[in-house]
């Protein structure tokens, strides 16, 4: 029987945490004395380009390399702090020449290259408003979030610009400016060339006074049914960025870090962008797609100490049959976080087995903007928790009646609704367009999460599953995450998905979607070991009572498994809005 926790010891620390007392930590934190962590611009507010940027290339950071970026065909070029001062600074000018101001929304539609981040913090520079889309997407989810955002520019690549935006240009009447990263030349006043103009524009950008309250950044999250919704962020959010990169990704100033999430979605922009440079952490950039290889080389040759990944590609990983630490040196690396869905208890084991070290889970959200809950270096791991709250974060499972009242639930192991008080720096401030929607999150004092979770007697919450996951046979009430975590422990099972399947005697049944490892092969032989093993380590009134084999499950640009999409398929429903879904 193994154990339920992993248990820390401070001297086994290659470098000593930035947090080390938890609980007196969370006791004195104060949101204000953060203040004190950034710079101010010299115009006045709070503005992240300069605090991620210009103020690192303005000091003795100058020459430190900022973005470290991998192309798919092995280049790899440097780019220094004072590099990307200068660089987004003439993106920013760009922007100022084609009259696009504060508050307008520039949209950006590529795969990871250099330009990329260059515009972003250009953008932010600007005071303009940064929209990241999937390079993946198709030409219906770009139309939406185009037309939703009130695109006024868009930052893109000839062959993207040809497949997916040309096609109903008449239909984006605002959108002024298409500015072609990989075009010599203007096709017309509205479709320009980015090098040219970028050849053409000053270094030298002084960036405006910036209320912290100003929009910066513009997410899209795929709901369950219609159209995408747009969450607003602002600059202050810099707050929460700076003190989760202290605490939970553990920065120091000799740090090698790598976030493996493309910008079109939070995680890319948060912890892919913002994070690293606010504290002047070198940042690697791969603008290839997952290769086990690939990545292994990476982390080796690139001396990465700190890797932020997602749960699939963890368990990608673990589908391999090999020895990494007898493969490659990893010796630089000391913590892995992840993030985009519940890590199964399985992979945390695995990164002890294979890669001598657990795999931190954390927990937060598009709307959220930064992480709230998180397991930290410097403390004990229990197998399946998403952690304790972050300091100055206030977290509490939930209980709301029928007539809409909250009551928190104090007694552990209680599910209930994950809920967040309201008004930490990064929280989002708005749905864009639909100000009714963003004010249903809030109930009395409360933003509720949509997730289902609970905490136990150490603090330490845990994912139960989304509201509307949730299923309920016999009476019982199942989240789909348990069962899926459940059936990978077998050691013929890569990845689960868990969905209720109407059943008229016991409401809903529990079927299970299984991907199965590489050198196992689907038989009847085996689902009835897998349902058998099932009711061993669940009971019967929990164990799916179906089980079907799908060598890809359906999942999310961000890793998350489409339970959804699984249900409509299972009952020939509509799938609703599938932009996200991953190739």
């Amino acid at each position: 029987m193994r154990e339920s926790r992993i248990k820390k010891s401070l001297q086994n620390f290659p470098v000593t945490p930035n947090l080390l007392d938890y609980e007196k930590e969370c006791e004195t934190f104060d949101w204000k004395s953060l203040a004190l962590c950034f710079d101010g611009l010299p115009a006045g507010g709070l503005n992240i380009a300069h605090e991620a940027i210009d103020r690192h290339a303005n000091g003795a950071l100058a020459n430190k390399p900022a973005l470290i970026w991998l192309g798919e065909n092995n280049q790899r070029i440097e780019y220094s702090f004072f590099k990307i001062k200068q660089e987004s600074a003439k993106f920013a000018n760009v922007l100022k020449t084609l009259g696009i101001s504060k508050g307008d929304r520039v949209f950006t539609l590529s795969t990871r290259l250099p330009e990329l981040y260059i515009a972003a913090i250009g953008i932010l520079k600007n005071l303009s408003v940064m929209c990241p889309l999937f390079s993946q997407f198709g030409p219906e989810p770009i139309l939406q979030r185009l037309q939703r955002g009130d695109a006024k520019a868009l930052v893109t690549t000839k062959s993207l610009f040809e497949k997916k935006v040309r096609p109903f240009l008449a239909e984006l009447p605002q959108l002024q400016a298409i500015l072609l990263i990989d075009s010599e030349e203007n096709e017309s006043d509205q479709i320009l060339s980015l090098k040219k103009l970028m050849n053409q524009a000053s270094s030298e950008f002084e960036i405006p006074f910036t209320d912290p309250e100003d929009m910066s950044i513009l997410h899209f999250t795929s709901g369950t049914t219609g159209m995408p919704k747009g969450v607003v962020h602002v600059h202050k959010a810099a707050y929460a960025h700076w003190m989760s990169g202290k605490y939970v990704l553990d920065f120091h100033p000799d740090d090698i870090y790598w976030c493996t999430a493309d910008p079109g979605w939070v995680t890319g922009t948060s912890y892919g962008i913002i994070t690293p440079w606010l504290h002047g952490i070198t940042n690697i950039v791969d603008e290839a797609e997952f290769d086990a290889k690939r990545w292994y080389s990476t982390l080796q040759n690139e001396k990465i100490t700190i890797w932020y990944t997602a749960p699939t590609a963890i368990r990608r990983l673990m589908r391999i049959d090999n020895n990494p630490l007898k493969e490659y040196d990893l010796s630089n690396l000391r913590l892995i976080q992840s993030v985009g869905e519940p890590l199964n208890p399985e992979a945390i084991v695995w990164g002890m087995q294979k890669l001598n070290m657990p795999i931190h889970d954390n927990w937060w959200q598009t709307e959220t903007g930064a992480i709230m809950i998180a397991n930290l270096i410097s403390q004990d791991i229990i197998l399946g928790s998403m952690g304790r709250p972050l300091p100055g974060i206030k977290v509490a499972i939930v209980h709301q009646n029928e007539n809409g009242t909250i009551t928190e639930i104090q007694e552990p192991n209680k599910e209930g609704d994950l809920a967040l008080k309201p008004n930490w720096p990064s929280m989002f401030r708005t749905y864009l367009h639909d100000e009714e929607r963003y004010k249903k999150s809030f109930v009395q004092g409360w933003y509720i999460s949509g997730d289902l979770a609970y905490k136990d007697k150490n603090g330490y919450f845990h994912f139960v599953g989304r509201a509307d996951d949730i299923i309920k046979t016999s009476g019982h009430m199942v989240g789909p995450f348990e069962v899926e975590s459940a059936l990978m422990e077998h050691p013929s099972v890569a990845e689960a998905g868990v969905i209720g399947k109407p059943d008229p005697m016991i409401g809903q049944l529990v079927k299970a979607f299984v991907s199965l490892k590489n050198g196992f092969s689907p038989s009847e032989e085996l689902k009835r070991e897998l349902l058998g093993f099932g009711r061993k380590k669940l009971g019967s009134a929990i164990a799916p009572k179906e089980i079907e084999f799908e060598q890809n499950l359906p999942k999310t640009r961000s890793g998350k498994i489409m339970r959804r999409l699984l249900k409509a398929r299972e009952m020939g429903l509509p799938e609703g809005d599938i932009s996200t879904l991953e190739n």
